[in-house]
């Protein structure tokens, strides 16, 4: 079985959907001697955050000279994102030949595309004999498939109502369901969140007789920096590649859960990784700038949360540009309204797309929100074409692909399958 037949077989696993429960993936694990015991872990959940906080993390402890391993999802332009070792994505070879492996596995059994997704991390890192992997959850995180890991800490970045359909319809409910990735003795580590989410977790790890760390009682924040206080020193962050101040929350974070839980403390080690974490983890679709001349962005902001970071941020720029254009994406599961009321005021011109899943909040309900509030916008089904086009407008302009990760994942894919010659970027 070549990579071209595995992907197929694996994307047509996503007729299954989303079945959140460890049965099934406790099942495959048994099948495959349980890989995910072999291996230290640190376990990573939280509404926003997640995958930046997950790439700080790994890419401090490839500074300090381990062997890394981190699982995210979903990917932008190819399935290989997903897994990769000191930055270094999964081989085609490795997914087919697992694929090619489990063939009967997965035709006697239903299991869906993240329960093998997660499966197949598990067991390439074991196979590869990384030191620590760092595992980002897909949805939640009690019911999590990853949630079969044993890890070394625990991470909650922070909480917002989202999924609520499966995670609860209050704060208190969806932060139970993060909570559930805490295990017993063992440390949890609380990024800044709102005090009804911190003290949840702070309860479920008394319950469960585990450190927790809140990063607020560490840190000191500022206007435009922070100021993190450890046992031995204090470290001062001002800046990171990942822009927006929710960036340096997250790498302040991924420094108390590495210090705590593995001593880790030698500042080379920590700046490095900081500053090194898009060569090292190929961290993509964060206030992405895609182009300089005329300003491109791309941004994966899928929640209210994530769009009020992108604004914050957006906003230190906008007056640069004689035209500001959104082009907006997100799934029908999400506060279309809240978010459009966020961005909205920010772009003279908003263009509105849908997404090839079956996810995807669709034209017209993404027009009729919009109209609603009385928000003017256009749709356009060939985003490509309008990147195109717009190089070739005024350069003090301003195009932001903004939404969804599928979206951002679904634009860059189309741009890569053209050549810069063609796009004229």
């Amino acid at each position: 079985m070549n990579i071209d037949k595995a992907l197929e077989r694996l994307y047509s696993l996503r007729q299954l959907g989303v079945k959140l429960g460890l049965h099934n993936i406790i099942k495959i694990l048994d099948h495959l001697d349980n890989p995910q015991n072999d291996f230290k872990s640190i376990h990573v959940a939280g509404s926003n955050g997640k995958g930046s906080t997950a790439s700080f993390i790994a890419s401090i402890l490839m500074e300090a000279g381990f062997k890394v391993g981190l699982f995210t999802s979903p990917h932008y332009v190819k399935f290989n994102e997903r897994f990769r070792i000191n930055g270094k994505m999964i081989s085609d070879d490795y997914i087919a030949g697992f694929i090619n492996e489990l063939e009967e596995y997965i035709n006697n059994n239903e299991i869906t595309f993240f329960e093998i997704s997660t499966a197949l991390g598990f067991k390439y890192f074991r196979d590869s004999n990384v030191d620590i992997a760092v595992i980002e959850t897909g949805l939640g995180g009690r019911l999590d498939a990853t949630n079969t890991l044993l890890p070394e800490a625990s991470v909650i970045t922070t909480i917002s109502l989202e999924h609520t359909k499966i995670l609860g319809d209050t704060l208190e409910k969806v932060t139970a369901e993060k909570a559930g990735i805490i295990k017993n003795n063992s440390n949890v580590f609380i990024g800044d969140m709102a005090t009804e989410a911190v003290n949840v977790l702070k309860s479920t790890a008394d319950e469960k007789k585990s450190n927790s760390y809140d990063l607020k009682d560490y840190c000191e924040f500022n206007r435009d920096s922070l100021q993190l206080r450890l046992k031995n020193k204090t470290i001062n962050l001002y800046t990171a590649p990942l822009r927006g101040y929710h960036q340096l929350k997250n790498a302040a974070l991924a420094i108390l859960t590495l210090n705590k839980s593995f001593e880790v403390e030698n500042l080379d080690n920590i700046f490095d990784g900081i500053n090194n974490v898009i060569d090292n983890c190929g961290i993509e679709g964060r206030y992405e700038v895609y182009s300089e001349k005329p300003k491109i962005i791309f941004d994966s902001a899928h929640n209210p949360q994530g769009m009020n970071a992108f604004v914050d941020e957006f906003k230190k720029e906008k007056n640069n540009y004689v035209n500001r254009i959104a082009v907006f994406g997100a799934m029908s599961d999400k506060n279309l309204d809240e978010m459009f009321r966020t961005f909205a005021p920010e772009f003279s011109k908003i263009f509105i797309t849908t997404i090839n899943t079956e996810r995807a909040a669709s034209i017209d309900e993404l027009k009729n929100t919009a109209e609603k509030i009385n928000i003017e916008v256009e749709a356009i089904e060939n985003v490509e074409n309008l990147i195109i086009n717009f190089n070739k407008t005024n350069k003090n302009d301003c195009l932001v692909i903004l939404g969804s990760i599928y979206l951002v994942g679904e634009i860059k894919s189309k741009l890569s399958n053209k050549s810069r010659n063609d796009l004229t970027l």
